[in-house]
């Protein structure tokens, strides 16, 4: 008697979201505010940062690409939705469409690599009890230190690098979005695996350690205080360091995976304006979208992820 074919394996992305059209901004923004519309300079704010970049975020674009070429390295056995928590199809949607499609066992993977209870924990959450025990809910929390995340950032540092006169002396800057700072009194992970893996990254990618840092970008405007110290705080202290013939930056956005307004506006945009303010020249490493090797690595981290 031949053997019962086990169900599929559900995997569910999740991304942050961004709005589909313009039309769409403020209630994208309403949504990010729980419920609580913008004001009119705020949107106006925002709308002006989306029209900076050619209207609209790449980022729904990208992240399609990216579930597409996971699911392709996944292969047979895996079915796949895609999940945002601000803009649809929703997190809920796509594990409603999971569930009709049969399946037992769900693994929830965010498209970002590193872990706050602020950020992929909120994503997690969400999905669990969007799956409300009809199926199991497996959640993948980082993935910031695998050797193939680290070597796809450190070629990329590497060519971004390549890009300066071979004697200029240029600092790289490795980025990720800041939280707000209480996630230091919660002991939380996130800014040490975003050192963890700058650490890894530099040495890969042959930098000295006395030629990068830190720093923090895209901090909510809340009067709360945010993780620090920021890119373009960071980029003007270098003025001081132009008698030590500091000629450019390089941009390492590693919290990051994909073109969007963090990227493309706050650093191609913003931080480059300050960069040329200060007489620096701002370089960017390429962002890793729907790289093979990425989807390979997200394949990788999903397997191994799968309850046998």
């Amino acid at each position: 008697m031949a053997a019962e074919a086990r169900p599929d394996v559900g995997v569910l992305f999740m991304a942050y979201g961004t709005p589909a059209s313009a039309d769409d901004v403020e209630r994208y923004y309403t949504h990010i505010r729980r419920g609580r519309p913008p004001a009119a300079e705020q949107l106006a704010d925002l709308q002006r940062r989306y029209d900076a970049i050619g209207g609209v975020s790449p980022l729904l674009a990208r992240t399609r690409a990216q579930v597409a070429g996971t699911a392709a390295a996944l292969g047979e056995g895996f079915v796949c939705e895609l999940g945002q928590k601000h803009a649809a199809p929703f997190i809920e949607d796509a594990v409603s469409a999971l569930l009709t499609r049969g399946v037992t066992s769900i693994v929830g993977i965010v498209l970002a690599p590193h872990f706050s209870a602020l950020s992929v924990g909120e994503y997690h959450a969400r999905a669990s009890e969007a799956v409300s025990g009809r199926a199991v809910y497996t959640g993948v929390d980082s993935w910031h230190v695998e050797p193939a995340l680290i070597d796809l950032l450190a070629g990329r540092v590497r060519r971004g690098l390549d890009r300066f006169p071979a004697d200029a002396r240029v600092r790289t800057l490795v980025t990720a979005h800041s939280l707000p700072s209480r996630v230091l009194d919660m002991g939380d992970p996130y800014p040490t695996q975003l050192q963890e893996t700058a650490e890894a990254v530099m040495t890969a990618a042959g930098v000295d350690a006395s030629d990068w840092q830190l720093a923090w970008q895209s901090a909510g405007r809340t009067p709360e205080p945010w993780l620090g110290p920021d890119i373009l705080d960071v980029i003007r202290s270098f003025a001081d360091e132009r008698s030590e013939r500091l000629d450019g930056v390089l941009v390492c956005p590693a919290g990051f995976t994909s073109d969007h307004l963090e990227v493309l506006y706050d650093v191609d945009v913003e931080a480059r304006r300050v960069a040329d303010e200060v007489g620096l020249r701002l370089e960017r490493t390429e962002s890793l979208n729907d790289d093979p090797a990425l989807c390979e690595l997200l394949a990788h981290v999903i397997k191994g992820a799968v309850i046998s």
